[in-house]
Order: structure tokens, then C-alpha cells, then sequence
């Protein structure tokens, strides 16, 4: 007899949602976690990252839009320490409701390092150096990934850091570099921006959002560039030099090189799966050329009765997908029938400021694809809802299918664009085209509005263009 019905090894939002779903399907779960319930996502990422970008947004309306509401405010203070504390608050709430998940559920829960000693298993080594055995029927794996740093980089925590450091961090930088113009990059520009700091964004590839629709990354340039935030793209960055009063990165793009000289350099360049120590090529887990865990779309690995979900996947580095992802495979797991995941339409979402939403297809990858498609587009600027709250930048513009009307994808910048996808999403997953968006009311005012006339755009029949 197994001591588990399933083992979990990572107890991030892949990892503890598998095991809740685990449980409720009457499994006899375990989960292992090296450091903290909830993973990067509630303890250092996605969680604490929003709390910030919302101090973000009041104290950029304090600084720069007071004229414009009408108040007038004198030697304004920013506290950026109570702004980070405020994050850890949420951060906490939100990982002692995950330790209240496991105990409702009786999951065990096992702090310490895990390594599958053969196909049934796991040895768990606690902070302490005591070790324990256990047996399981299946196995997952669910440890997530590490920022990508290359050798040139020199991390030290302080004057060159990666997300980790810089989210965890009391004193505001005065001055920043930020190498990579992804979702991390992006939000952490639209969060020290906010607080005045002088933030230069740099880019290897041609634009910033570099795997968003080509207009959504023009629209988001154009507002960092408003917003005072230096942007550039198809630029390298040559080296990173750690200094006494700060750092030093050289770059290079087509006029040549420069030196920007900051109080802080941020590399948030990219991933990589943290499958090292855990005996996975010992067992036989096949592994990708990158280093990530080959699955099927049962989230099975190569080895039958260990599967794998989440980052170290590298099919989508998103927290939802980790969670859509960790209840597909429990169900596997569980012998039921599951739901396969098309990662394609699977929603993205970047909270900068404006923030950028999408799902499917871009026009690019439309036209590559050879598809006959229309493209419906609202701005948000004709929005009544975007108006009132002085935040109508950017668009909402969907891709429909040109002979059936379904929806190929879709492509949001501007106010709560995050909110406004699932509407999108559940069209499309229900089969719905945009004729049924344009048959569903809406309330006015509101930012859904924009959705209903980009439907209606992309059928012709617009009403407020």
C-alpha cells in the first residue's frame, strides 16, 4: 500500500490547485514546497506586483493629474515602503487562505526540498536536514521556473536584480534600467514610473510586448513614451556593470553604442524550468532541448504515473494556465475524462498602464496562416465609461473568421482590458460568434461597451463610428 494516492511536488497555483482537485475527487494528497504555500505567484509575483501597480496608479493621479480632477496638493509625500508593505499584506492574506485550502481538503502538507528516488518514490528533506520517505501512485511535478540570467548579468540583489529582488524591495530606485520588455519589464516600468523614477525600457526585439498583436505594442509604446518612460527597442544590451553608486549597461541597435548609467538594472529577459536535483532524468522524465518537461495534453509525462504541470511545462508561463493545467491533470490522474487545452485562445493579460489583453490569433499570425478574417475596432476614447474615469487610451479590437463570424482572437489596450477578455473568451469557447456579442446588452455606461462595438465593427455595423 502507497502512503499517497498523489504526491505534489511545488505548491504553487499549478501545484495546490491539482491538489485540491485531487482531493475532491477522494484522493490522498500530499504536497511538497521548499519555501512557501501559493509559489512565486501569491509570494513574489502576480499577487503582490497588482497591490503595487495600484499604489502605482494613485500616486502617478497624485503627481501628474491633479490639475485635471481638479485638486492642488503641496510637498506631496509618496511613502514607496508603505506602498511594498501594503503588497506583503495581500500576499500573506492570501497564502495563509492557501494553507486553510489544504487543511479543509486534508492534504499533507510537507516543507522541504523532494527528489523522486525511483517511479513511486519521493524523498522530502526538511530546512532541518531531516529527511522522510514516501509512496505514491503518481507523481507531480509542479516546481515551476527561475528567471533567465545570463553570465554577463551579474546579479547581486542590490544594484542588478531580478523580479524577486525588485518586488520585495522598501527603497524606491531614483533611476532604472529594465533589460526586457515582457510582462514583468512592462509592469515594473508602469509601477516605478508611477512613482517618478526615471525608467529607460530596453528591448532586443523590434517592439515592446514583443508576442502581442503589432498594434497592441505600438499603442503601449506611445503611452510609456507620454507617460516619460525611455523606450528602446531592437537594442542589445552589450553588458551589465555593477558601480559604486550604481550600474552601468552598455548597448548597441543601429546608431551605434551608449551607456546608460542608473541607480539599478532589472533583468527580466526570460525563464527557465527548475528541473535540476529533482532525479527526473534518473527515472526517465524525457525533457525538452530547453530543459522543460515533455507532456501530452493529459499533462502525462513520458514516464507513465509521473506527470507535470505549470512553468516547468514551458507551454505557457502564466499562473491560470498552471491552475487549468493542474485540474486537467488530477482528473487524468483520477481516470476521469478531461478537456484538452488549446493554449492558443488561452487568455494573456500585461497590468501595465494601459494595461494589454489578449487571446488567439494576432493579424500577423492570421495572414500566415493564409485565414480570410475582419478585424472590428472601438477605441476607448468614444467610450462614455473611459471618459468619466479619465483613462481612454487605446482600443478594444476583435478578429472574427470572414465566411462564420466566430472569433479568431482578440486584442485589448486601454482601461481594466484584463476584466473585459473573458466575455471574448467565453464566446469562443462556447462556439459563439460575434453576432451573439452584438445580441447580448450591455449596461451603459460601461467598458464592456467597447467590446459590443468592436463586435458590431467587425460585422458592419457599427453604431458609435
Amino acid at each position: 500500500m502507497s502512503d499517497f494516492n498523489v504526491v505534489v511536488i511545488g505548491a504553487g497555483p499549478g501545484g495546490y490547485v491539482a491538489a485540491i482537485k485531487a482531493a475532491q475527487l477522494g484522493q490522498k494528497v500530499a504536497i511538497v514546497d521548499k519555501q512557501w504555500l501559493g509559489g512565486v505567484c501569491l509570494n513574489v509575483g502576480c499577487i503582490p506586483s497588482k497591490a503595487l501597480l495600484k499604489n502605482a496608479e494613485v500616486a502617478h493621479t497624485l503627481r501628474e493629474r491633479g490639475k485635471e480632477f481638479g485638486f492642488s496638493l503641496e510637498n506631496l509625500q509618496l511613502d514607496y515602503a508603505a506602498a511594498v508593505k501594503r503588497s506583503r499584506q495581500v500576499s500573506d492574506r492570501l497564502t495563509r487562505g492557501v494553507g486553510f485550502l489544504m487543511k479543509k481538503n486534508n492534504i499533507t502538507v510537507l516543507m522541504g526540498t523532494a527528489k523522486l528516488l525511483d517511479r513511486y518514490t519521493v524523498q522530502v528533506t526538511a530546512a532541518d536536514g531531516q529527511s522522510q520517505t514516501i509512496s505514491t501512485e503518481n507523481i507531480l511535478i509542479a516546481t515551476g521556473s527561475h528567471p533567465s540570467v545570463p553570465p554577463a548579468f551579474p546579479v547581486d540583489g542590490s544594484r542588478v536584480v531580478t523580479y524577486k529582488e525588485a518586488i520585495l524591495q522598501e527603497k524606491l530606485p531614483q533611476s532604472v534600467v529594465i533589460i526586457g520588455a515582457g510582462a514583468i519589464g512592462l509592469e515594473f516600468a508602469t509601477v516605478w514610473s508611477g512613482y517618478g523614477s526615471q525608467v529607460t525600457l530596453v528591448e532586443m526585439l523590434p517592439r515592446v510586448a514583443p508576442l502581442e498583436d503589432e498594434e497592441s505594442s505600438a499603442e503601449l509604446a506611445k503611452a510609456f513614451s507620454k507617460r516619460g518612460i525611455r523606450v528602446l527597442p531592437s537594442t542589445r544590451v552589450e553588458t551589465v556593470t555593477p558601480t559604486a553608486s550604481g550600474v552601468e549597461v552598455k548597448v548597441s541597435n543601429a546608431d551605434g553604442e551608449q551607456v546608460l548609467v542608473a541607480d539599478q538594472a532589472l533583468v527580466a529577459i526570460g525563464f527557465r524550468p527548475n528541473t535540476a536535483d529533482l532525479g527526473l532524468q534518473e527515472v526517465g522524465v524525457a525533457l525538452t532541448e530547453r530543459g522543460f518537461i515533455q507532456i501530452d495534453e493529459r499533462m502525462a509525462t513520458s514516464v507513465p504515473g509521473i506527470w507535470a504541470v505549470g512553468d516547468v511545462t514551458g507551454k505557457l508561463l502564466l499562473a491560470h494556465v498552471a491552475s487549468a493545467q493542474g485540474i486537467v491533470c488530477a482528473e487524468a490522474m483520477a481516470g476521469q475524462e478531461t478537456h484538452p487545452i488549446d493554449y492558443t485562445m488561452i487568455p494573456r493579460a500585461t497590468y501595465s498602464q494601459p494595461q494589454v489583453a489578449s487571446f488567439g490569433l494576432t493579424e500577423t499570425q492570421a495572414k500566415e496562416k493564409g485565414l480570410e478574417y475582419k478585424v472590428g475596432k472601438f477605441p476607448f476614447m468614444a467610450n462614455g465609461k473611459a471618459l468619466g474615469l479619465g483613462d481612454y487610451g487605446g482600443y478594444a479590437k476583435v478578429l472574427t473568421d470572414a465566411a462564420t463570424g466566430q472569433f479568431l482572437g482578440a486584442h485589448l489596450v486601454g482601461p481594466e482590458a484584463s476584466e473585459l477578455l473573458p466575455e471574448l473568451t467565453l464566446a469562443w469557447q462556447n462556439g459563439l460568434d460575434a453576432e451573439a456579442i452584438r445580441h447580448n446588452i450591455h449596461a451603459h455606461p460601461t467598458l464592456s461597451e467597447a467590446v459590443l462595438e468592436a463586435a458590431e465593427a467587425a460585422l458592419g455595423e457599427s453604431i458609435h463610428l
